[in-house]
This record gives C-alpha cells, structure tokens and sequence, in this order.
C-alpha cells in the first residue's frame, strides 16, 4: 500500500532530524521579517551557515544570562520554574 503524504513527510523528517553529532532537534517556526534578513546580514558578516549563527546568539546569550545568577537563581532556570524574570 502506498504511503501517504504525511506518512512520507513524517519519514523524510525523521531520516533528516540526525545530524553528524546526533544531537540535533527540528525548529519549526516563523519569524519576523526583519529578524531574518538580520539573521542573514549576521550570518554573511561572520561567513558562517544561518544555523550557526541562529546557534552561537543563543548560546551567548544564555551565558550572559547566566552569568550573575546566584545557584538558586540558575537551579530555577534551568529547571525551566515560571515565575518573575531574574533582572541584572
């Protein structure tokens, strides 16, 4: 029986979600216009893939994040406990 278009999305999908490290996970998401074309603009500035570039901002900026936080205030972060913002 033939797969269905799903079936074969969701397969073409699982085959792709690995990567060379084998920790990859799938965003799915649409942004801002503007945040594309400056995450493209960023990515042409340091020759590096879209991807990369997406992946150090957001590395970087949780270590800015987590750079003055008490251990109670981390142990909550990344426990990922709703509450107020942690302020600098």
């Amino acid at each position: 029986m033939a797969k269905s278009n799903a079936e074969r999305q969701a397969a073409y999908r699982q085959r792709h979600l690995k990567d060379v490290d084998g920790n990859g996970e799938r965003l799915s998401l649409l942004v801002d216009i503007h945040a594309k074309l400056a995450l493209e603009r960023l990515a042409r500035r340091y020759a590096v893939t879209q991807r990369a570039m997406l992946e150090r901002l957001i590395v970087e900026a949780d270590k800015a994040v987590k750079a003055d936080m008490s251990a109670e205030q981390y142990a909550a972060y990344v426990d990922g406990e709703k509450g107020r913002p942690v302020t600098r």
